[in-house]
């Protein structure tokens, strides 16, 4: 196995899945990890604005940017934008998207629309880091739009930069328009499976060619992709099956682990750059709070996971109270389910203000103290001499949950019990999920007691990881729990010896 990293990782098709690259642990802190949402429609006389509506779907995976770019089948025209959905696509640039799609329905021409919905953490909110990326190779535009986090993605831009290529975002996503470009990629009979051999990490992407849409999900299988059918018969994939039902588009299948899925005017063809892993590493924080309750994630209704968290939260840590309170919105559905489990009155008293901004931007901690307090209005009438089991998704930092806790004393509450639906978040994520290093996480090197003291609560209680995992559909072994256990799938010191694919199944480029 060789120690120095070099350009490029081998893209034929004895690729073993192995990543020659040095430490990770340098960039930990300073490099985009988001969380977003992708989508893609193929020929559909109405795709722009079922890809706004598919968008405004998944809002939840990203707040902070959002694009959608189009192909009249030679050119690829974009817009993007900071801020909400609703924001970024006013009527005007809806209409002259569509104008760039050209709406009409002969079958012999290529039209295709991709959008995405982007969420970052600091450092990564510049507006060039907006998707879809748009750039023209020597076979022609492309578009691209990504969920997850490239583990090797800061060694590739080292080694990219050292070879003259010039970069004009932050983000990793822009490493793999460089990749499909390299001749090394561009000359080989598949340039995109042979391109995203060279990615080590987290990926759901869509890439929008002038005669193709190509999805592919990486394979692990950290984030959901999903393929469903339009009520033109037209295809399409999003990251969630909740756009699919807003887009009135039926559910096909998941994208599996390791495939190519190609929408273009011949239909739906699938092919493989790598065999899917032994072990899955599917997200179950998309379960915990990420997805939607109304999506089904990795084959796995949403809602009715969660209201199974609360129930193995009431089996493992049962309490005598007057109420379960959600804390809204996340809890809701397992508060629901800790209520049905204990028998304990379901009873919301604590009520949101949705039109205050996010608490983290606040300049100073009492501005932010402030806004939690605007955003979580407490009714006294009802919590007032009350034990309450107060039921939330998870801990991160704990400062705003410190402050819900102060409100509920203040407000008369005689006993808080907090009950967490997942277990302690005590490491960092590497593979899309925004959260701090592991300074800044409350569970990282501190007791539950240690904790409970800190937010001022009569009991603490993480549902445990076998509890959790004792809930979802799929073995305990293909879920990726490294937030919680500190195990990963991919060493992310030294990510060098994970096994993706072999030959024989890499040399299998027909439809699956």
């Amino acid at each position: 196995m060789p120690t120095s990293f070099h350009l490029p990782v081998s893209s034929n098709s004895n690729y073993s899945g192995q990543c020659a690259c040095p430490s990770y642990a340098t960039r930990r802190d300073d490099q985009p990890r988001e969380k977003c949402g992708v989508i893609g429609i193929w020929n559909d006389p109405d795709a722009v604005r079922k890809t706004y509506l598919g968008l405004y779907a998944q809002q939840h995976r990203g707040q902070e940017a959002a694009g959608i770019a189009v192909c009249d089948g030679s050119t690829i025209d974009s817009h993007t934008g900071q801020g909400l959905v609703v924001d970024v696509f006013k009527e005007d640039v809806i209409a002259k998207l569509e104008a760039s799609y050209n709406t009409t329905t002969e079958e012999d021409l290529n039209h295709g629309v991709i959008g995405h919905n982007r969420y970052s953490t600091t450092g990564g909110t510049q507006s060039c880091n907006a998707q879809p990326l748009v750039e023209t190779t020597f076979n022609g535009p492309v578009a691209i739009a990504h969920n997850g986090n490239l583990v090797n993605g800061q060694e590739w831009r080292k080694e990219l930069s050292r070879v003259g290529r010039l970069f004009h975002t932050t983000s990793d996503t822009e490493i793999i328009v460089h990749l499909l470009a390299s001749p090394e990629q561009r000359d080989t009979p598949d340039p995109v499976a042979a391109t995203l051999r060279n990615l080590l990490g987290a990926f759901s992407l869509v890439l929008l060619f002038c005669d193709r849409i190509e999805a592919a999900r990486d394979p692990w299988g950290w984030r959901p992709l999903v393929l469903g059918e339009l009520p033109s018969g037209k295809p399409v994939v999003a990251s969630e099956t909740v756009a699919l039902d807003v887009m009135g588009a039926k559910f096909v299948r998941e994208v599996e682990p390791g495939e190519i899925v190609t929408l273009n005017n011949d239909g739906v063809t699938s092919r493989r750059f790598a065999s899917p892993s032994t072990e899955l590493a599917q997200c179950v924080f998309e379960h915990v709070y990420f997805a939607n309750p109304a999506s089904n994630v990795f084959g796995q209704n949403v809602q009715v996971a969660r209201e199974t968290f609360g129930a193995k939260l009431a089996q493992e840590a049962p309490v005598d109270a007057d109420y379960v309170m959600p804390m809204p919105d996340s809890g809701r559905s397992a508060a629901n389910g800790y209520a049905i489990e204990s028998n304990i009155p379901y009873r919301e008293g604590i009520v949101p203000n949705r039109y205050v901004g996010r608490t983290f931007i606040k300049p100073t901690q009492e501005e932010r103290s402030a806004a939690v307090r605007l955003k979580l209005n407490v009714i006294s009438e009802i919590v007032n001499n009350k034990k309450l089991i107060i039921v939330d998704d998870s801990i991160v930092r704990g400062t705003t949950t410190r402050e819900k806790m102060l409100q509920l004393r203040q407000a008369g509450a005689s006993e808080i019990h907090l009950r967490i639906s997942c277990p302690p978040i005590k490491h960092p994520c590497f593979f899309g999920v925004d959260f701090a290093d592991r300074q800044q996480l409350i569970a990282h090197n501190r007791t539950v007691e240690q904790i409970r003291e800190y937010l001022g609560v009569d009991s603490l209680h993480f549902l445990s990881i076998k509890g959790m995992l004792s809930a979802m559909k799929h073995e305990p072994q293909h879920y990726c729990t490294g937030c919680f256990s500190g195990k990963y799938r991919v060493d992310v010191d030294h990510p060098v010896a994970c096994e993706v694919a072999t030959k024989a199944q890499l040399d299998m480029f027909n439809p699956v």
